[in-house]
């Protein structure tokens, strides 16, 4: 599906703003019940879908079909499923774009690393932190100041926590990666190094070419170009599209890019990303089947839903997202981030269409 409207024009940028973040706080719903990759593979997501028959998926999840499935979904999936959504659940991948959000608000586009710390000090409560995030937050709490923050008794420095974080550098720079990329870096070091901040780059520019880019493959190919060629994460990606350019079907892309990336985890950066270009460039710009086919791909299930929901977003417009998806949102954000719980989506966009225009 391509936008209406023309990001040239303040109404063609605040519709695709507003896009954004309701796909990614629609993705993110999507993938929550069912985020627990080595539980729920890709092939149980499917059999959940065949059961529920919810086969192509259009739509949030349908209810579990047996108390087996409903003891194997994560608890919030009351407040996730068709039926049951009245505003966002709260999830730290919309915490951390409207942490995002605030950063820039508070200190600019010239903001520190050493800022990024101290305003998740101040505003986010340390139990809504996970893995590379945890650790950094408690060596930022020990007196820590970054690079060491990332390095120290932190095993997760490549998982997926920085990439999360990134959309909102994105949503303010409208086509233009490099910068998108460039301010996803200062917020990423913080807590990751290595593919981990790579990851946040390619995805922050991911989003910021969806603005101008034509097709999802021409975003993809525009956000490449932001991290070292040679990463693993580079590479993955390349694999991703050249499968997908050959004619592979989809499940045989993840298939392959399953074993390519074996022993890496659920949470890693690198499998993670294979699943969301997968998910666009298969999704081929329709939003619905792009979101779907990313949850469909398993591994960290709503946060690459989120991510994928945001560019698609942007491609497509807030217009352009179907009423399925945005209705049940109620315009209302659940958030753990001190000041922000309650906070109206149409007010996140408008606060992120002005920090868009400022830097414009």
């Amino acid at each position: 599906m391509t936008a209406t409207t023309d990001v040239t024009t303040a109404t063609g940028l605040a519709d695709r703003i507003l896009g954004g973040w309701l796909g990614r706080i629609a993705g993110n719903m999507l993938g929550k019940p069912v985020e627990q990759g080595e539980v729920w593979t890709r092939d149980r997501i499917d059999r959940y879908l065949r059961a529920t028959d919810a086969l192509p998926l259009t739509d949030y999840l349908p209810g579990p079909p047996t108390e087996v499935e409903e003891r194997a979904l994560r608890p919030e999936w009351r407040h996730c499923v068709r039926g049951r959504v009245h505003g966002s659940c709260r999830d730290d991948d919309v915490d951390y774009a409207i942490l995002g959000l605030h950063l820039l608000e508070t200190h600019g586009f010239g903001f520190s690393t050493e800022q990024v710390g101290d305003l998740w000090l101040l505003r986010l409560p340390y139990l809504q932190t996970f893995t590379a995030e945890r650790a950094a937050y408690r060596n930022l709490a020990n007196g820590l100041r970054p690079p060491l923050t990332a390095t120290y008794e932190n095993p997760y420095q490549e998982w997926i926590g920085a990439l999360i974080r990134a959309d909102v550098h994105g949503w303010v720079s409208p086509g233009a990666p490099r910068r998108a990329a460039a301010l996803a870096r200062k917020d990423a070091v913080l807590s990751h190094t290595g593919n981990g901040v790579y990851g946040a780059m390619w995805a922050a520019a991911l989003v910021a070419a969806a603005f101008t880019a034509g097709t999802a493959r021409e975003a993809v190919d525009e956000a490449l170009a932001v991290v070292p060629a040679g990463s693993r994460l580079a590479r993955t990606v390349r694999r991703v599209a050249s499968l997908h350019e050959s004619g592979l079907p989809w499940e045989d892309t993840l298939a392959t890019l399953e074993e390519e990336t074996a022993g890496l985890g659920w949470i890693h950066t690198v499998p993670n990303a294979a699943v969301i270009t997968a998910g666009l460039l298969y999704g081929a710009g329709d939003f619905s089947r792009s979101v779907a086919l990313t949850v469909r791909g398993g591994l960290d299930t709503d946060s690459n839903g989120a991510t994928a929901g945001s560019v698609a977003g942007v491609m497509c417009g807030a217009a352009g997202v179907p009423d399925q998806w945005k209705e049940p949102l109620e315009d209302t954000v659940r958030s753990a981030v001190f000041g922000f719980d309650g906070v109206r989506i149409s007010e996140l966009a408008e606060r992120t269409l002005r920090l868009a225009q400022a830097e414009a």
